[in-house]
């Protein structure tokens, strides 16, 4: 029930922004900037606010309201679309409502799937989204198409209350413990993160990865229409390339359990990601290109399973939500950045140069995020080992 819905509502997500910016590519470059930054930027800021709410409400009540939030920002969107400021505005609204509902469906997969099968559940939970992004992908032009923006904006709304209704009919529950004035404040997630030395290697050596391989989101189009000499098809076919390995990528992290498992599983997938990027820079043609995207889109699903549980496999119960919360704004500011720079880099250097760029920051990141994982994990196995030779 709980995928079922994170597949639809993910198709939101990808409808709305595939028609937003739609809308605003003729308008203004600056208004798709303004669009892609209001829809994430609530993510980055609001993490602290978004985990100590995750840590203080039952998390399924929690997540019916921020997803009741976001289905009314984006159906209001759809008769303002002749004011920019006001879609802005509301995007920025719909981005506060993910912003807590990210961080709410992550703490609460383990009490739905259950502790052992968390990793599993998160892999379901990806599979699920990718499928929902692949079908608003495709299903968002088509429906912009043939209704036009508004109305597409009025059933993207509608996936939100949706989901909203199935996680009604879900028995599970995340409801924290513990008085108010015990409870660990706001920035408690950014604080654990940056005490285990485990999860802050490996998230910081994500984030990273994620900061550079961006790049490509930003190049791409430019991309195959130089370099590989193709059109609106051809992207579309190399964006259902990377979807399609997410998909392969999520079940490739499902039996995965262990700490060090789920550590080298996420920094290697930075490494791979690297190389899968490289490969169409060095060989500029259809098929190569192909190739690169289905294997970054392996890894692309790998870091994302890998990434929830590791956050769940280091962190007490009672502050996921803060961390997870942390995390996620970690990951996302990277993002920001590194969209940002990719903008810069495309005034002054070649799509393919770039690809190259985002290629080796990434390959780069991950064998750096592979040497400090591995030497956290030597650094907490080395007092257990000296107490077993001593016996």
């Amino acid at each position: 029930m709980t995928a079922a819905g994170a597949a639809v509502s993910e198709f939101g997500n990808s409808l709305s922004l595939l028609v937003l910016l739609f809308w605003a590519t003729p308008i203004s470059p600056l208004l798709v900037a303004a669009v892609l930054v209001a829809e994430l930027l609530p993510l980055v800021l609001g993490a602290p606010l978004a985990g100590a709410l995750v840590d203080r409400l039952p998390n399924r009540r929690l997540l019916i309201a921020a997803l009741l939030v976001q289905g009314a920002a984006i159906a209001a969107i759809a008769p303002l679309m002749s004011d920019p400021v006001l879609v802005v505005a509301l995007v920025f609204a719909s981005g506060c409502g993910r912003g807590i509902a990210q961080p709410a469906i992550s703490a609460l997969v383990p009490h739905i799937a259950g502790e052992e099968q968390a990793t599993r559940g998160y892999a379901l939970l990806g599979t699920a989204r990718s499928v929902g992004n692949i079908a608003g992908l495709t299903g968002g032009a088509l429906l912009a198409g043939f209704f036009g923006h508004p109305a597409a904006m009025l059933i993207d709304g509608m996936t939100f209350l949706l989901y909203a209704a199935l996680l009604v009919f879900v028995r599970s529950e995340r409801r924290p413990s513990g008085e108010r004035s015990t409870r660990p404040s706001a920035s408690a997630g950014i604080r654990h993160v940056r005490r285990d030395p485990v999860l802050f290697a490996a998230i910081i050596g994500l984030a990273f990865v994620a900061g550079t391989v961006v790049v490509i989101n930003v190049a791409d189009p430019a991309f195959v229409r130089y370099v590989l000499h193709g059109d609106e098809f051809v992207l579309g076919a190399m964006h259902a390339c990377w979807m399609a390995g997410i998909l392969l990528g999520n079940r490739l992290t499902a039996r995965l359990r262990t700490v060090s498992e789920v550590a080298y599983a996420l920094a290697a997938s930075g490494i791979v990601t690297g190389v899968a990027v490289l490969i169409p820079a060095t060989f500029p043609v259809v098929a190569a290109a192909g190739v690169g995207w289905l294997i970054g889109g392996v890894m692309n699903g790998v870091g994302n399973v890998t990434m929830n549980a590791i956050v769940r496999l280091r962190t007490p119960e009672e502050i996921r939500g803060r961390a997870f919360a942390a995390v996620l704004s970690m990951v996302i500011g990277a993002n920001l950045l590194g969209t940002a720079a990719a903008g810069g880099l495309l005034l002054f250097i070649g799509p393919r140069a770039v690809f190259a760029l985002g290629g080796i920051g990434a390959l780069l990141s991950g064998v750096a995020c592979l040497v400090f994982v591995r030497r956290a994990l030597k650094r907490e196995e080395s007092p257990a080992v000296a107490e077993l030779s001593s016996n």
